[in-house]
């Protein structure tokens, strides 16, 4: 009996991975887990050898990819950029219309911060302040990340009427703000509600600065009010 196309093509073979493809998903899982060291470990915990045991590589695969340690963290460094680029725009192009506001906006900011890939670049930016080999590749970090949130914002906020000097110094010190909350978040969890407090706070000022999305700020009129005329007599 003839076998029929369709139970030929339940057992064809899978498809076999290319050299380039296998390549590219080892050296994913390497950074993968050099983000989960970096979190879990810190600088001086994360080592080649436990990046390469929680990817599920051997230590020569790992080598071959990523021969030292500084190598393997540059690659790492502009992975994590990535992730923190997607997670913002990912985060912001399914807000849904109400939250389309500055209100919204830091509600997301925050989330983004309190992410695993953010507590990574974190952790590497204050280990550059005394690691003199690890200090060039973080130099520019911080610009780099508000580049990410300035492009957000003006995407978010395009038809705003502030300053165009001021926007770029407003959202440094906002991130400025989140990092130091992030640092305390990372210790207490926010255990008694401070750094809700500070975010309630913000969105207030923020929504007197940037009311809407794309709605220039109501400017109020002060002109004085004229009397009314009196009324015509009979």
């Amino acid at each position: 009996m003839a076998v029929s196309s369709r139970r030929r093509h339940r057992h064809r073979p899978p498809r076999r991975r290319t050299q380039e493809e296998r390549r590219s998903q080892t050296q994913a899982r390497l950074l993968e887990a050099t983000m989960e060291c970096l979190v879990d470990l810190g600088w001086s915990g994360t080592s080649t050898t436990e990046v390469a045991r929680r990817a599920g590589v051997s230590r020569g695969a790992q080598q071959h990819h990523y021969p030292t340690k500084m190598v393997l963290v540059a690659a790492a460094l502009e992975h994590l950029l990535e992730a923190q680029r997607l997670a913002y725009e990912t985060a912001f192009a399914v807000l849904p219309p109400e939250r389309r506001d500055v209100s919204g906006a830091l509600d997301l900011l925050w989330e983004v911060f309190r992410g695993r890939p953010a507590k990574a670049l974190m952790e590497l930016a204050v280990a550059a302040r005394t690691d003199d080999e690890l200090r060039p590749l973080c130099r520019d970090l911080n610009e780099r990340i508000l580049q990410v949130i300035l492009e957000t914002f003006e995407r978010l906020f395009p038809a705003n009427t502030l300053p165009a000097d001021f926007v770029p110094t407003m959202l440094r010190g906002v991130f400025a703000m989140f990092v130091g909350l992030s640092i305390q978040n990372a210790l207490d969890d926010d255990a008694d509600g401070h750094q809700a407090a500070v975010l309630r706070q913000v969105k207030d000022v923020a929504r007197l600065i940037v009311p809407g999305p794309g709605v220039p700020a109501a400017i109020p009129d002060t002109t004085p009010e004229r009397p009314s005329a009196p009324a015509d007599r009979p």
